[in-house]
């Protein structure tokens, strides 16, 4: 707004000082930042750019007050009453307490994305936390009213001043912007009027701005006011702030709830605080309602108005000063609030601090180690090219001089050209040549062609730029672009050679300032990051406060919560009930590792263990010390609800094939087949030696099948079937004296 003020008022003035363009402007007085934030309609989130912060603000006013007046009421100094202002505490409800609580656990969702952004929101959050604020019926009408809310000492104070005030008919504004009157919907409205009514006040005497449809009734309606007609005159910010004149009564303003904007402030406050009101003092009364948003809306509020306030001032302005443009509480802050613990707020500000100066400290080490690299590098490098480029040049320098014809009176006259071995004394004809070489050319490679004040000639085509070229080379390159004019080649290539002298200038200049920048490089190398004792300080402070709120987490834990107790007790019985056994502490004495089930494999080969964690609801299987599974759960209720509710140890134990594989090596397999894995087979390659039995069993086995090993000789079909047959009744006898043995 005021960058378009001053392209109007003074588009001259930006001109001269280049910041007509409004990027130059707000690199100039501000810093620009882009953050994701939701949409107006809520449906998901955007890309905003905002400025985050304004510079240089005293040059910016100064420049403004060019064409602005700026006055403000302690400039003015109006006859206006003397307003005191006073904060009335509101103790909150239970349901208010678990409900702020809620909030934060709600939060915690939206930031995890666990929750849809057109269901639940940062914005949506904030408005609930206002609406909570204000009466707990406004977000379940179905609640009971709390005789020490906030519309009840409202109404109460308002009653009073009402009864001390009857003999002068003074009147009182009540502000309220959430839960405007609704038939049908319970709110804030209707509730302060039915208290009021019900302490004594008449019906008459108590009007809603709402009531007031058309600006003739709205007059009518203020006249009502500033007659003492009406006493009590509810409404919005929106409605009854500007153009609202029925001051001359007021003695008191209530402000039920916190507007967002410093601006809507200001036009409340302004409806008492303005000429034309008989009282010399007026009252303005907050209602705050403790551990919600409240005190910390009416903070932030207060801290707006501050920066636009030293922003808009007629005196000097502060040098920065922050944005004002937020309307929804962060992260952070809902987390803060939630708990009723500043500290979450303060670790999560200095994350944020911290990381930048860490950035801060990375970009320093970067351009550090680039100066290392140019000092090492770089620097000497090129204080090397141009050393040996000005020794080429004094030699080229030399060389033209000493080859330079001179006349009788000192001056210079053309020096002979040699061209192909000829050698032309006359500049009209050496043009001439040169001209007829050109032509002649049919490459557009370098080709030698003669010789001219000591310099070696050497003729090109350049094809990009469609021309011919000579390079003039003693100890360095000097190019000369040829063109159509005889006389003008020779002048051009007198030229450049008489402007080598002002290339070695200019190599001396620059190596002059490669050895500076050098020297500097040096200084600036070993200069310390600049806020490297603010960082320590920060990552110190930011350590404790995890070290706290860690130990804050933990004790949280351990406090008597009917949840847990819960948790602990379906663990018990199931310990009591699967191993027999009784339950002592020392099962709880870690709540994020608890054993519910421990076996092995059937092989006896690995180890299954099965853990709860309490302290963050998850069910965790283990192979071998291993974790190979793990199930979170958002709350302890649902662990509850989903899992310990339900312990089985077969179901606890089980583990999925694709797992157990993970861990399982060649010897556990049975590849032939025989009913004994390989790690116990004499042969795991053939399903005719068997592991199980005893050893005369197994011998007398591979007797009866004339096992010889590798060279077994081939049987027929016939003698296979007879050898199964043998095998199948041996097996049968076998499993019969076990079932005997088994009965016995």
């Amino acid at each position: 707004e005021l960058y378009t003020m001053q392209r109007y008022l003074q588009f001259n003035t930006l001109k001269k000082m280049g910041l007509t363009h409004f990027d130059s402007w707000a690199s100039t007085f501000g810093e620009t930042v882009t953050a994701i934030e939701l949409s107006p309609e809520g449906t998901g989130y955007r890309p905003k750019t905002r400025f985050a912060k304004f510079y240089n603000l005293p040059e910016l006013m100064n420049i403004f007050k060019e064409v602005a007046d700026i006055k403000t009421s302690d400039v003015l100094n109006l006859p206006v009453p003397e307003a005191q202002y006073e904060t009335i505490s509101v103790k909150p409800s239970e349901f208010q307490k678990e409900m702020v609580e809620s909030l934060g656990e709600r939060a915690d969702r939206v930031r995890a994305k666990l929750v849809d952004s057109r269901v639940d929101n940062m914005l949506k959050i904030t408005n609930d936390g206002r609406k909570l604020a204000l009466d707990q019926r406004l977000l379940n009408p179905m609640l009971p009213d709390d005789d020490n809310n906030k519309a009840s000492i409202c109404a109460q104070k308002t009653y009073d001043i009402w009864k001390d005030t009857m003999d002068e008919r003074l009147t009182q504004l009540i502000f309220c912007d959430l839960s405007t009157p609704k038939a049908g919907e319970f709110n804030v409205y209707d509730d302060v009027k039915n208290k009021l009514i019900d302490k004594g006040i008449p019906d008459e005497e108590i009007a809603f701005i709402h009531d007031a449809k058309t600006e003739l009734q709205k007059d009518a309606l203020f006249a009502k006011v500033r007659e003492g007609e009406v006493r009590i005159l509810l409404g919005s910010t929106q409605k009854m702030g500007t153009g609202t004149n029925c001051q001359d009564r007021l003695i008191a303003l209530h402000d039920l709830d916190c507007p967002w904007r410093p601006a809507d402030l200001e036009q409340r406050s302004g409806r008492i605080i303005r000429q034309g009101n008989q009282n010399e003092k007026v009252h303005i009364f907050r209602y705050v309602t403790e551990n919600t948003f409240d005190a910390y809306l009416w903070q932030l509020v207060e801290n707006k108005q501050k920066f636009i306030g030293q922003i808009m001032t007629s005196k000097s302005p502060v040098r920065s000063a922050e944005d004002v443009d937020e309307s929804a509480l962060s992260y952070a802050e809902i987390k803060a609030l939630a708990t009723g613990n500043p500290l979450i707020k303060e670790k999560m500000d200095l994350d944020v601090q911290v990381a930048k100066l860490k950035m801060l400290k990375a970009n320093y080490l970067s351009e550090k180690y680039k100066l290392e690299d140019k000092i090492a590098k770089n620097y000497p490098r090129e204080i090397k090219s141009l050393e040996e480029k000005i020794q080429g040049y004094e030699k080229d320098i030399s060389t033209v001089k000493d080859n330079t014809s001179l006349g009788f009176d000192g001056k210079k006259i053309f020096t002979p050209m040699e061209i192909k071995g000829v050698m032309y004394p006359d500049k009209e004809k050496a043009g001439k040549a040169l001209l007829k070489l050109c032509k002649e050319k049919k490459s557009s490679e370098k080709e030698l062609i003669g010789n001219y004040r000591g310099m070696k000639m050497e003729l090109s085509y350049d094809r990009f730029s469609n021309v011919y070229q000579i390079s003039l080379g003693n100890r360095m390159k000097h190019w000369v672009n040829l063109g159509e004019d005889l006389y003008g080649n020779i002048t051009r290539i007198d030229n450049v050679l008489e402007g080598i002298d002002k290339k070695m200038k200019d190599s001396q200049e620059k190596l002059e300032n490669v050895r500076s920048q050098l020297e500097l490089a040096k200084v600036e190398v070993e200069k310390h990051f600049v806020s490297e004792q603010d960082l320590k300080v920060k990552q110190q402070r930011l350590t404790e406060l995890e070290s706290i709120l860690n130990m804050a987490d933990k004790i949280e834990v351990e406090k008597e919560n009917p949840l847990l107790d819960k948790a602990k007790s379906l663990i018990s019985d199931f310990i009591s009930s699967e191993y027999d056994s009784s339950v002592d502490d020392s099962v709880f004495e870690d709540l994020s590792n608890i054993s519910l089930a421990y076996t092995t494999t059937e092989d006896n080969m690995h180890q299954i263990q099965a853990v709860i964690d309490l302290e963050n609801p998850t069910f965790k299987q283990y192979i071998d010390g291993k974790l190979v599974y793990e199930e979170p759960y958002q709350s302890l209720n649902d662990l509850i609800t989903y899992q310990l509710e339900f312990l089985e140890f077969d179901s606890l134990v089980s583990i999925e094939p694709e797992d157990l594989k993970k861990f399982k090596v060649e010897l556990d397999y049975d590849r032939d087949n025989d009913g004994a894995i390989d790690r116990y087979d004499a042969d795991f390659k053939d399903p005719g030696v068997q592991s199980y039995g005893s050893l005369d069993e197994r011998e007398d086995y591979r007797g009866d099948n004339d096992y010889i090993g590798d060279n077994k000789p081939k049987q027929s079909l016939l003698e296979r079937l007879e050898s199964k047959s043998i095998k199948m009744k041996k097996d049968i006898n076998i499993e019969s004296e076990k079932l005997n043995a088994w009965e016995r």
